[in-house]
């Protein structure tokens, strides 16, 4: 089984940077492609990156682009998703997810995502 644990929420104001972190426990957490996802209040779970195994390939929402990072490190089990100039309507509850699908990904997909984690809230003020 896979558990899935994130890190590094909190509120912050518009501008500001915040680094999550995701803790995989799971054997050969290299094989699995990686995503993070967003529920903002009211909204829909939305899509927000996607790294590949290696962490080679990377895919992003347009809306975060040249804002956020998605990285991994596969010899800690973790993902991170560097977050900088920080806007209100990333306020969301920021949700990790490892998919077990064939191909190395990444996958930007919630359907192709069987684990996900219990979430971590960011708020930004303006």
């Amino acid at each position: 089984q896979v558990q899935l644990v994130e890190s590094g929420g909190g509120l912050v104001q518009a501008g500001d940077s915040l680094r999550l972190s995701c803790a995989a426990s799971v054997v050969s957490f290299s094989t699995y492609p990686m995503g993070w996802f967003r529920r903002a209040p009211g909204k829909e779970r939305e899509f927000v990156a996607a790294i590949s195994r290696s962490g080679s390939t990377t895919t992003y929402t347009n809306s975060v682009k040249g804002r956020f990072t998605i990285s991994r490190d596969n010899a800690k089990n973790t993902v991170f998703l560097q977050m900088s100039s920080l806007k209100p309507e990333d306020t969301a509850v920021y949700y990790c997810a490892a998919s077990r699908q064939y191909r190395s990904g990444p996958y930007s997909n919630g359907n192709d995502y069987p684990y996900w984690g219990q979430g971590t809230q960011v708020a930004v003020s303006s």
